[in-house]
C-alpha cells in the first residue's frame, strides 16, 4: 500500500493512563517493519493525573521529518478520548483529516468533584464529525472491559486502525512487533483485543475505502 501522501501525519491523543505512548511505539514499529521512515514526537500534560498526552507520528517513504506536526497538517487523528480528540482537532485539523475515535469519555478530577461539567458526548462526536472528512467510531474501552481490563483499549484502537485501510498495518505485523514490546503472558489477550477492534470497525455502516 502506498502512503496517501508523504509525509503522512498521524496524531494519537488521549489522557494519561490510556497507553497512548505505547500505541504510538507499536504503530511506529509496525510501519518501520514495512520499510517506512518514522519520526515520533510526544507532548505531555500532567499525564500521570489524567492530563493530555499526544503523540505525533510522521510517516515517510523518503526521508525523516521533524518530529512535531505543523498546525493544520494532521492527516489522521486516533483519539482515545472524545474531548481530547476535539481539543487536538482545533489546532491540527483540516478539511481532509480522518478521525478514528474511541467514544468512551474519561472524566477529569474537576468533573468528578462537581467543579466542572463534561460536554454532552453526542455533541462532542457530532462536532468531531463536522471537523473531519470521515470519522470511524467505536467504544474501545467497552470492548476492553468485556475482556476484563480497560488497559487493552489502546490495542483495540490499533486493530480498528488496521481495518480502515489508511496505513499498511495488519495482524501479522502487530504480532511480530508485540512479541518484543509486550509481555508474552498477555500475547493472547493483546491479539484478541486487536482482532476485536478490527472486527468492530469492519461492521460499521461506513465506507471502508482508504484516504
Amino acid at each position: 500500500m502506498l502512503l496517501p501522501k508523504d509525509p503522512f501525519n498521524v496524531i494519537i491523543g488521549g489522557v494519561g493512563g490510556q497507553g497512548n505512548v505505547l500505541a504510538s511505539q507499536i504503530l511506529g514499529e509496525m510501519l518501520i517493519a514495512k520499510g517506512y521512515i518514522i519520526t515520533i514526537g510526544e507532548t505531555y500534560g500532567a499525564s500521570q493525573r489524567g492530563g493530555s498526552v499526544m503523540s505525533h507520528l510522521r510517516v515517510s517513504g523518503k526521508e525523516p521529518f521533524s518530529p512535531l506536526i505543523p498546525e493544520g497538517q494532521a492527516d489522521l487523528l486516533i483519539a482515545l478520548e472524545p474531548v481530547e480528540g476535539l481539543r487536538i482537532l482545533a489546532p491540527y485539523g483540516n478539511p481532509k483529516i480522518l478521525t478514528l475515535l474511541n467514544t468512551r469519555p474519561i472524566y477529569p478530577i474537576d468533573v468528578i468533584s462537581g467543579n466542572a461539567a463534561y460536554p454532552e458526548v453526542s455533541k462532542v462526536i457530532a462536532t468531531i464529525q463536522e471537523l473531519s472528512r470521515r470519522v470511524w467510531t467505536l467504544n474501545a474501552t467497552e470492548i476492553a472491559l468485556e475482556m476484563g481490563d480497560p488497559i487493552f483499549a489502546n490495542i483495540v484502537m490499533l486493530g480498528a486502525l488496521s481495518a480502515i485501510n489508511v496505513l499498511p498495518i495488519d495482524r501479522k505485523a502487530f504480532e511480530s512487533v508485540t512479541i518484543d514490546l509486550l509481555p508474552s503472558r498477555m500475547m493472547n489477550e493483546n491479539m484478541t483485543a486487536f482482532d476485536r477492534g478490527k472486527e468492530r470497525v469492519e461492521a460499521l455502516p461506513q465506507p471502508q475505502s482508504g484516504y
